[in-house]
């Protein structure tokens, strides 16, 4: 058996960890925060007395790679979402609330339904979704999208959440990657869910307990400054405890953020523009609805999770809210709120969250520094959302990018 030094306990890193304990690795991982989960973890905050997330996560059915995660963890259960595909929203220049459904099968016959498609959208719009999946390396979305009511009322917003990057500057291939996997396949890839009870019961504590039960070791607080390569490889890590010599079998999963693998792997080509993402987060409690969350449009805010005893917004591709005053925020958003939502009180306590470089910007140029598991060095592997994975920034793609740095090292290792 040989073992296998994890740096980061992040998305990408757990799922690495995992794919190789199942592969019979004795596996270590560090994680330089007090607490596992990156971008995706749950918290206690003083200020709501209550527990929430540190940002808002939505996925959808034809997610393989999170379905068989939260398969392999046992957390299927901790779900929350509708039983098909639905995606409510709300116009607030003009009122008007209404659901997008597409059907489950991939012949789109929801677009002649005028009760399940976007209002005011025109079935030639539908067919502009072709080019979208024709894009080049180089185009934007806003180069391969026409413009109509189709575009700014489900396909911008749905943009701006994959991507969280403007479709004037986001890579079309990277969303028509996306609507491969998902829209194109039909509603039954589409169906949306997120976390019931919060992302560290759903994925974080799940996983740790697994790992655990397998024999891995899990170290928090415990920051890997350095990497001395010699001869090609890692020979040792610097801990705070000292430093960590590897034997000649042992390999390493750097799944750490773009900026800290360029720190600790002088000379790595990685993105190097980053997205911000505001949450907000209220403490009101209210009943969910039918599906749980909408999507705002003409608001800053964007879409809306209602959870237990909190209300959350997520804001994405916020670098021009990111020095705005938290409390400005607050009080911007709480009346948007009000009006999507029929809610009649003042602003209840709240907490903004922000996330200054949540993810890589969702760019052509950004997309083509990404690279892959392999950078040369004969027992490393790299992972995260930011490597090469074909798709956005998400939690999906930090997934497969662990399941694909495990794999690059079986060779190895």
């Amino acid at each position: 058996m040989s073992r296998v030094h994890v740096i980061g306990a992040g998305m990408a890193g757990l799922a690495a960890a995992l794919a190789l304990v199942d592969a019979g690795h004795d596996v270590i991982v560090y994680e330089a925060g007090p607490a596992a989960g990156g971008r995706c973890r749950s918290y206690h905050d003083k200020e709501l007395d209550c527990r929430i997330d540190n940002g808002n996560h939505l996925w959808l059915s034809g997610n393989r790679a999170i379905a068989g995660f939260l398969r392999r963890v046992g957390s299927e259960g901790t779900l929350a979402g509708p039983a098909r595909s639905m995606f409510p929203f709300y116009d607030a220049a003009t009122g008007e609330h209404w659901t997008v459904e597409p059907n489950a099968g991939p012949i789109p016959w929801w677009v002649l339904a005028p009760r399940r498609r976007v209002p005011g959208a025109r079935l030639r719009e539908y067919a502009g979704l072709l080019a979208l999946l024709r894009a080049g390396p180089d185009a934007t979305v806003a180069d391969v999208m026409p413009h109509g009511a189709l575009n700014d009322r489900l396909i911008e917003p749905l943009v701006i959440a994959a991507l969280n990057t403007a479709p004037a500057t986001g890579s079309a291939a990277l969303m028509a990657a996306v609507m491969r996997e998902t829209l194109m396949r039909g509603g039954s890839a589409c169906i949306p869910a997120f976390p019931k009870d919060g992302l560290s019961a759903t994925f974080i504590d799940p996983a740790l307990a697994v790992l655990r039960d397998a024999g891995a070791t899990i170290h928090v607080g415990r920051r890997i400054s350095a990497l001395a390569v010699e001869g090609g490889r890692v020979a040792t890590l610097a801990a705070p405890h000292g430093p960590v010599t590897l034997d000649v079998g042992d390999g390493i999963v750097l799944a750490v953020p773009a900026a800290v693998a360029q720190s600790l792997l002088p000379g790595l080509t990685a993105p190097e523009a980053f997205e911000s993402i505001v949450n907000l987060h209220y403490r009101h409690d209210m009943a969910p609805g039918p599906v749980g969350f909408v999507g705002l449009l003409g608001t800053t805010a964007e879409w809306v999770f209602v959870k237990p005893g909190v209300v959350s917004v997520t804001i994405s591709a916020a670098n021009r809210l990111i020095d705005r005053p938290a409390s400005d925020l607050a009080a911007t958003v709480w009346p948007e709120l009000c009006a999507a939502l029929g809610i009649a009180k003042p602003m209840p306590a709240w907490r903004v969250v922000k996330e200054k470089r949540a993810t890589f910007a969702a760019t052509p140029a950004e997309n083509r520094k990404r690279p892959g598991a392999r950078i040369g060095l004969a027992n490393l592997a790299l992972a995260g959302d930011w490597t090469d994975t074909g798709l956005p920034a998400t939690i999906e793609g930090a997934i497969r990018s662990g399941q694909t740095a495990a794999a690059a090292l079986e060779s190895v290792v």
